[in-house]
């Protein structure tokens, strides 16, 4: 490190950090004060010490509180991201001080929550009591993301998430899924064996958030049909999406083994799609597997392990 460098990482001190990062979620110094239960002069002080210590203003003062300079919306950023990682150390050092022996950070897909993952992480956790396991839920291209700027240890997501964005990323097999558009029991289309996607578009339409996964195949595969989808409403999640399609808004398109797990939501019906794009691949992905954590690496063994224990076939879609 060079001496400017450790002569600047000596006049930042974390108080003031915390400080300013909060004066700037309040929007002024006075609440600011309130929320840290710290008189509003000692802030003040602060904040003038860490302006005179980067030799730069960091907030424009006004009347009704305060804004940033560029200069400060630049430090936010940065700010929060150093008390995000000490808030990470202080927990992870404290699991170890309370016996806990490893600590994985999952980030993965709906599709993923919903029909592998309570299975796998269940008699993972059984057999490996001690390990604590944080489970996110997120959009297939925001588990890219987060594998990528180290939020997560361990992404589980849809393969194309991976063509989008995530070259940089090491990927290995976990499961396959199968969608199926699911529909009311008595609908025009109940009958059906097996349909195109094209054959729903005369329909209005249950959809998922507009990131993920299933809304841009369905979109893509729209837009090469020369349709457009009759998108009635947006949930964000499939037991929502089954309780609307029960209640006659529309039908939706989710994985075929999901709708197995919540098929109870109503009298509903699933008919399996033909389309190409509707066998998934499921991945787990991760900068470098072989650095991951010894913990981190014993969890992608077992789901490993189940991947390849199990060739996932595809359900069968009675109604």
């Amino acid at each position: 490190m060079k001496l400017t460098e450790r002569s600047f990482a000596r006049r930042i001190d974390l108080t003031s950090l915390q400080l300013f990062v909060a004066v700037c979620e309040a929007g002024s110094i006075g609440k600011a004060a309130e929320r840290e239960f710290i008189a509003a002069s000692a802030v003040s002080k602060r904040l003038a010490d860490l302006e005179a210590a980067l030799d730069t203003p960091l907030l424009y003062r006004h009347a009704r509180g305060v804004d940033l300079t560029p200069a400060g919306q630049s430090l936010l950023h940065h700010a929060r991201n150093v008390l995000y990682g000490l808030e990470k150390m202080q927990s992870e050092l404290s699991e170890y001080a309370d016996g806990v022996r490893g600590h994985v950070r999952v980030h993965a897909s709906i599709s993923a929550i919903v029909q592998f993952l309570p299975d796998d992480l269940g008699s993972f956790v059984r057999a490996h009591p001690q390990v604590k396991i944080d489970l996110e839920e997120h959009l297939s291209a925001d588990v890219v993301r987060a594998v990528q700027e180290g939020a997560a240890d361990l992404g589980i997501c849809n393969a194309s998430a991976l063509a989008a964005g995530g070259a940089a990323l090491q990927s290995l097999p976990y499961r396959h899924d199968d969608l199926v558009l699911v529909v009311p029991a008595g609908h025009a289309l109940s009958a059906q064996p097996a349909i195109e996607f094209a054959e729903s578009l005369d329909f209005d339409h249950v959809g998922l958030h507009a990131g993920s996964s299933i809304a841009l195949a369905m979109h893509q595969a729209a837009a090469q049909a020369g349709r457009a989808i009759r998108l009635r409403i947006r949930v964000t999640g499939l037991d929502a999406m089954c309780r609307m399609i029960d209640n006659g808004l529309g039908v939706g398109v989710m994985p075929a083994r999901a709708f197995e797990l919540m098929r109870a939501a109503g009298a509903l019906h699933a008919v399996p799609l033909t389309d190409a794009w509707a066998r998934r691949d499921i991945r787990l992905i991760a900068r470098d597997f072989k650095t991951l954590p010894v913990t981190a690496r014993a969890l992608v063994d077992h789901l490993q392990a189940d991947e390849h224990l199990q060739a996932d076939p595809p359900l069968a879609h009675a109604a």
